[in-house]
């Protein structure tokens, strides 16, 4: 049997987790608001706890520290109905062994719980985290209240003050840059350079010489020292968008590097050292790639360390109005944003939204524009175009639309047709094309040159 306390100023949530607890054979005490839960702490003396973060009077997560003074070995589960990034980070820092977001079933509180009495016992329960500043960019653009965003706020929490590598996964759209930065941007190296690159977007005749440096001499043109990717996120991190894309010589010079903490620029005899965190992200299934021989399984270990799934917009509910609303006031730019009317709202949960967050926010800044700064209207975003899922040799399953194409279906014609719609779309920008297909710039610049386009 262990001393739990719990508080929280709603008496069905505290009813409901005392009775769940008490039956599994724990002495319960609750209390309603942070003063009398640090009298009851005295005297109780808890050996784990949960703790709302709006309480009456005075916030929970302030008065954490005072409750690990009263019982430093008490693990101390937050409970919010406000989960954001913030919020999670503010928990970890605090000292919070984990943090569930209302409403929860009891099921998960009594796994948690268990775990953290589990913990206590073995005397690792998890240390304070010093607190971080991150910019404000980072906090404003991840953006979602949803239980998935919420899973991945937690992760970032839980893996930002470490070094470990991290490899973001997700659809093209999903934030997977944006996750990156918040994960540097909560860490210690956040007063550090923040380098990023895509490997899909560089020529392979020179992926090497970015990422690595050269020295004079190298090759032709090589007229000076030139320092590389790893050198300039020295100190820092370094994000490698499109993973998936490295050639499979590069790969082994990555997994070197990260192995040994050393580069090599082209052209030069010995290694350099560097102090770089990595983080990676790719829209591929690497698991496929390594099947197919063009990812080494090594170096997918080596980046797999601490894996986070970007969730798509479509699995986010209310996230997709919580967007739009945000980037409507970023486009306002302290002005009123124009409001959200309800064909506007149902406009947008009835579209796939393919392209994700990304999509979603090009489709905001078109319907403002559409709309001259007035009400946006549904009428006011942009038409939505299917690309069809074998276009452009994307593995995903054949769309309705696809196995019913008629027989004269021209698939040169079909790719053409799509590929300038993208373009189109994008205004000509082929990374945001890329973006749009759902493919590297890489493999757009390829179909470019083979049809003609």
């Amino acid at each position: 049997m262990s001393r739990i306390l719990i508080i929280d100023d709603e008496p069905a949530i505290g009813w409901s987790l005392r009775e769940m607890l008490a039956d599994e054979g724990h002495a319960v005490e609750l209390a309603a608001s942070v003063a009398e839960g640090l009298e009851t702490c005295g005297r109780f003396a808890p050996e784990a706890m949960l703790l709302d973060v709006r309480l009456p009077g005075r916030d929970g997560l302030a008065a954490l520290p005072e409750f690990r003074s009263i019982v430093p070995e008490a693990p101390v589960v937050v409970m919010t109905a406000f989960g954001d990034l913030d919020t999670a980070v503010r928990a970890v820092n605090a000292g919070a062994f984990d943090y569930l977001v209302k409403p929860f079933d009891l099921e998960t509180v009594s796994r948690i719980v268990a775990h953290a009495l589990a913990e206590r016992r073995q005397r690792s329960a998890l240390a304070e985290q010093p607190p971080v500043t991150a910019s404000g960019s980072e906090r404003v653009l991840l953006v979602g209240a949803s239980p998935p965003m919420q899973q991945v706020f937690k992760q970032i929490s839980l893996v930002a003050p470490t070094d470990l590598p991290v490899l973001v996964t997700g659809e093209t759209g999903t934030g997977k840059d944006l996750a990156a930065r918040a994960i540097h941007g909560h860490g210690p190296r956040h007063d550090r350079p923040f380098v990023a690159t895509s490997l899909g977007a560089l020529a392979a005749s020179v992926i090497e010489s970015e990422l690595f440096g050269h020295v004079r001499g190298a090759f032709t043109g090589a007229t000076s020292d030139r320092p590389g990717l790893f050198a300039l996120a020295d100190g820092g991190t370094l994000f490698l968008d499109e993973i998936g894309e490295a050639p499979i010589d590069l790969q082994v010079k990555l997994l070197r590097s990260l192995e040994t903490g050393e580069v090599t620029p082209v052209g030069a005899a010995t290694p350099r050292r560097v102090d770089v965190r990595v983080i990676a992200a790719t829209n591929r299934d690497l698991a496929a790639a390594i099947a197919a021989g063009t990812f080494r399984e090594d170096l997918y270990h080596r980046l797999h360390v601490f894996p986070i799934q970007m969730p798509p917009l479509h699995a986010r509910g209310d996230d997709i109005e919580t967007l739009a609303a945000h980037f409507l006031a970023r486009h306002a730019a302290g002005r009123p944003a124009p409001p959200l009317t309800p064909e506007f709202r149902a406009a947008l949960r009835s579209r796939p939204w393919p392209g994700n967050v990304r999509e979603l926010r090009t489709a905001i800044e078109h319907g403002v524009v559409m709309s001259n700064d007035s009400v946006i209207e549904a009428r006011h975003l942009p038409q939505f175009l299917h690309f069809p899922a074998t276009v452009l040799g994307n593995s995903s399953p054949p769309t309705k639309n696809t196995l019913d194409a008629p027989a004269e279906f021209n698939l040169h014609a079909l790719e053409t047709t799509t590929i300038r719609a993208a373009l189109s779309l994008a205004g000509g920008n082929r990374t945001h094309a890329a973006d749009l297909l759902g493919v590297s710039r890489r493999t757009l610049q390829r179909k470019l040159k083979d049809l003609g386009i």
